[in-house]
């Protein structure tokens, strides 16, 4: 019988997945323990994994339907499959600040299935940082405002022409994000919808403001939060190495992929789960 082993990697989130091999069909009882990794550890990484593009997205697909980034040109063939390089020349890399992906869309996604092609001899790392204990170490105080509020999350900050998502890297498609641009309503705190545990929902890179007040009088609350839900003990820190998948819960974590390695390539490629409406 095939029993995966789960070695934490940090206290606050993350684990390593050994015993499996994502090139193969996987069993029942094998998913569903690598189902309950990912709930139980937010973020799970699987090293040594050789998988093809189409082993990449039935992987995926085991957790749902398959994102198609609307920003981001998709790969010929594969359009669920979104290529992340930094070429040495390259002066900003992609995903280079904290926040949760896809949070500007109606239905926020579920998760990403991030696969390292070609890493640096150095640097590139990233970081994770766990919400459920971002919201945790609140005060009741905090905890019971919070728990009213709403937040207005959109695209256009991020990819606008001065956004850092948009900047022109020579491997990337980027389009810029129009005046057109929507924007939803999400709950501060959100619940788990697998879990049932309650998360702080903002991101420095997508939410502008609470619903019923300005971007002025949202800012200082938003930048207190900012700063909370990223504190280092929430965090675990992952070095890379080629042909090592990682999984993360977009509805529990944020993150944040360092850009120290110029004068390197780093090839990164990525499918992304729908998620549902959050709650």
């Amino acid at each position: 019988m095939n029993k995966i082993r789960v070695n934490r990697i940090a206290g606050a989130l993350g684990a390593e997945i050994e015993g499996v091999d994502l090139s193969q069909d996987l069993g029942n009882e094998v998913f569903d323990g690598i189902h309950q990794a990912f709930l139980d550890h937010q973020a799970i990484f699987f090293r040594n994994q050789t998988i093809t593009h189409e082993q990449h997205k039935n992987f995926a697909r085991r957790f749902g339907t398959l994102n198609i980034h609307p920003y981001v040109k998709g790969m010929d063939g594969h359009p669920e499959i979104m290529r992340v390089v930094k070429e040495p020349d390259d002066k900003v890399n992609f995903g280079g600040g904290w926040h949760s992906d896809m949070s500007f869309l109606e239905e926020p996604a579920l998760g990403s299935l991030l696969y390292a092609k070609e890493v640096p001899p150095y640097g590139g790392d990233t970081l994770w940082a766990n919400q459920y204990l971002a919201y945790e170490t609140l005060s009741d105080g905090m905890k019971k405002m919070l728990g009213e509020l709403k937040a207005i999350h959109t695209a256009k900050g991020e990819y606008s022409e001065r956004g850092h998502s948009a900047q022109k890297r020579s491997s990337m498609e980027v389009k810029v994000a129009g005046d057109d641009v929507p924007s939803y309503e999400h709950p501060v705190v959100r619940t788990h919808p697998e879990t049932g545990r309650k998360a702080l929902y903002v991101n420095m890179a997508f939410t502008e403001k609470f619903v019923g007040m300005t971007r002025r009088e949202s800012l200082p609350l938003l930048k207190f939060l900012f700063d909370h839900c990223t504190q280092e003990g929430f965090t675990c820190r992952f070095r890379w190495s080629a042909n090592t998948l990682a999984f993360w819960d977009n509805r529990c974590t944020q993150h944040f992929a360092l850009n120290d390695y110029h004068g390197h390539r780093r090839h990164m490629e990525r499918v992304t789960v729908n998620g549902d409406r959050p709650f």
